[in-house]
């Protein structure tokens, strides 16, 4: 299963983006889900997640109160609004899907997709 994440693109720091991540047709829709980011020369890092209900998220410290996750279940889709945004969100952003909301390693998400580059200008 091939989840599709769109949205990125050029954005002067302090401005805002909207990432989705779409899953086809009904599949891994009772899964958390999440984003990872990954800039260059750096380890791919947890962002956020949220739970299959999207009663529960989950953010690493330095996006928190700044970037928020949401999911649209009709749409088997799911959203990452980025806010106040600074250089160092620099990277490409994949979406995952996996068993545990609370999963912030690569290793506890069993599908990916292909990554968009979200680049923050000075």
């Amino acid at each position: 299963v091939q989840l599709q994440a769109s949205g990125g693109g050029l954005v002067q720091a302090g401005g805002s983006l909207r990432l989705a991540c779409a899953a086809p047709g009904r599949t891994l829709s009772s899964n958390a889900r999440s984003w990872f980011r990954q800039a260059p020369g750096k380890e791919r890092e947890f962002v956020a997640s949220i739970s299959w209900s999207g009663s529960q998220s989950y953010y690493a410290d330095s996006v928190k109160g700044r970037f928020t996750i949401s999911r649209d279940n009709a749409k088997n889709t799911v959203y990452l609004q980025m806010n106040s945004l600074k250089p160092e969100d620099t990277a490409v952003y994949f979406c995952a899907a996996g068993p545990k909301v609370r999963g912030t390693t690569r290793n506890d998400y069993g599908y990916w997709g292909q990554g968009t580059q979200v680049t923050v200008s000075s």
